[in-house]
Protein backbone atom coordinates (compact mmCIF):
# COMPACT_ATOMS: atom_id res chain seq x y z
CA UNK A 1 0.00 0.00 0.00
CA UNK A 2 1.37 3.39 -1.00
CA UNK A 3 0.62 6.49 1.03
CA UNK A 4 -0.36 9.76 -0.56
CA UNK A 5 2.37 12.22 -1.58
CA UNK A 6 0.48 14.65 0.68
CA UNK A 7 0.81 12.43 3.77
CA UNK A 8 4.11 10.59 3.27
CA UNK A 9 6.33 13.69 3.51
CA UNK A 10 4.66 14.75 6.75
CA UNK A 11 5.24 11.34 8.34
CA UNK A 12 8.84 11.17 7.12
CA UNK A 13 9.55 14.72 8.30
CA UNK A 14 8.19 13.94 11.75
CA UNK A 15 10.46 10.90 12.00
CA UNK A 16 13.47 12.77 10.59
CA UNK A 17 12.94 15.57 13.09
CA UNK A 18 12.90 13.12 15.99
CA UNK A 19 16.32 11.88 14.86
CA UNK A 20 17.67 15.38 14.26
CA UNK A 21 16.43 16.70 17.58
CA UNK A 22 18.27 13.89 19.36
CA UNK A 23 21.35 14.57 17.21
CA UNK A 24 21.38 18.28 18.02
CA UNK A 25 20.13 18.34 21.60
CA UNK A 26 20.25 14.81 23.04
CA UNK A 27 23.90 15.24 24.03
CA UNK A 28 22.93 17.97 26.52
CA UNK A 29 22.23 15.24 29.07
CA UNK A 30 25.81 13.95 28.75
CA UNK A 31 27.85 16.87 30.05
CA UNK A 32 30.83 14.80 31.16
CA UNK A 33 31.57 13.28 27.74
CA UNK A 34 34.30 14.65 25.45
CA UNK A 35 32.94 16.95 22.78
CA UNK A 36 34.45 14.92 19.93
CA UNK A 37 32.52 11.83 21.09
CA UNK A 38 29.30 13.83 21.19
CA UNK A 39 29.91 15.26 17.73
CA UNK A 40 30.57 11.82 16.25
CA UNK A 41 27.50 10.36 17.96
CA UNK A 42 25.38 13.28 16.75
CA UNK A 43 26.70 12.86 13.22
CA UNK A 44 25.84 9.16 13.33
CA UNK A 45 22.27 9.96 14.39
CA UNK A 46 21.98 12.67 11.72
CA UNK A 47 22.97 10.14 9.05
CA UNK A 48 19.68 8.33 9.62
CA UNK A 49 17.80 11.64 9.66
CA UNK A 50 18.97 12.28 6.11
CA UNK A 51 17.59 8.91 5.01
CA UNK A 52 14.17 10.22 6.03
CA UNK A 53 14.40 13.93 5.15
CA UNK A 54 15.68 13.54 1.59
CA UNK A 55 12.89 11.15 0.52
CA UNK A 56 10.35 13.32 2.36
CA UNK A 57 11.34 16.30 0.25
CA UNK A 58 11.63 14.30 -2.97
CA UNK A 59 8.17 12.76 -2.54
CA UNK A 60 6.64 15.94 -1.16
CA UNK A 61 7.86 18.08 -4.05
CA UNK A 62 5.35 16.24 -6.25
CA UNK A 63 2.55 18.16 -4.53
CA UNK A 64 4.19 20.88 -2.40
CA UNK A 65 6.46 23.76 -3.36
CA UNK A 66 9.94 23.91 -1.84
CA UNK A 67 8.80 26.83 0.34
CA UNK A 68 5.85 24.79 1.60
CA UNK A 69 8.10 21.82 2.38
CA UNK A 70 10.56 24.02 4.27
CA UNK A 71 7.75 25.67 6.20
CA UNK A 72 6.24 22.29 7.05
CA UNK A 73 9.65 21.09 8.25
CA UNK A 74 10.11 24.12 10.50
CA UNK A 75 6.68 23.76 12.12
CA UNK A 76 7.25 20.03 12.64
CA UNK A 77 10.68 20.82 14.11
CA UNK A 78 9.15 23.17 16.67
CA UNK A 79 6.49 20.66 17.67
CA UNK A 80 9.00 17.81 18.00
CA UNK A 81 11.41 20.08 19.88
CA UNK A 82 8.70 21.26 22.29
CA UNK A 83 7.82 17.68 23.22
CA UNK A 84 11.51 16.70 23.41
CA UNK A 85 12.53 19.60 25.62
CA UNK A 86 9.78 18.86 28.12
CA UNK A 87 9.81 15.05 28.02
CA UNK A 88 13.55 14.37 27.60
CA UNK A 89 15.37 17.44 28.91
CA UNK A 90 12.83 18.22 31.63
CA UNK A 91 12.59 21.87 30.64
CA UNK A 92 9.49 24.03 30.90
CA UNK A 93 7.75 25.76 28.06
CA UNK A 94 6.78 29.27 29.04
CA UNK A 95 4.14 31.59 27.69
CA UNK A 96 6.89 33.38 25.74
CA UNK A 97 7.78 30.12 23.98
CA UNK A 98 4.15 29.43 23.14
CA UNK A 99 3.61 32.95 21.78
CA UNK A 100 6.76 32.69 19.69
CA UNK A 101 5.69 29.31 18.31
CA UNK A 102 2.22 30.72 17.56
CA UNK A 103 3.77 33.58 15.57
CA UNK A 104 5.80 31.08 13.54
CA UNK A 105 2.64 29.03 12.95
CA UNK A 106 0.97 32.23 11.75
CA UNK A 107 3.76 32.68 9.24
CA UNK A 108 3.23 29.10 8.08
CA UNK A 109 -0.46 29.86 7.56
CA UNK A 110 0.50 32.62 5.11
CA UNK A 111 2.78 30.25 3.17
CA UNK A 112 0.05 27.64 2.74
CA UNK A 113 -2.76 30.15 2.21
CA UNK A 114 -1.57 31.07 -1.25
CA UNK A 115 -1.08 34.49 -2.82
CA UNK A 116 -2.82 37.39 -1.15
CA UNK A 117 -5.45 39.10 -3.24
CA UNK A 118 -5.85 36.09 -5.52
Amino acid sequence: MSLSPYVTPVLLLVLSNVFMTFAWYGHLKFEGRPLWVLVLASWGIAFFEYWLAVPANRIGHQVYSAAELKTMQEVITLLVFAVFSVAYLGERLTLNHLIGFALIAGGAWFIFRGPLGA
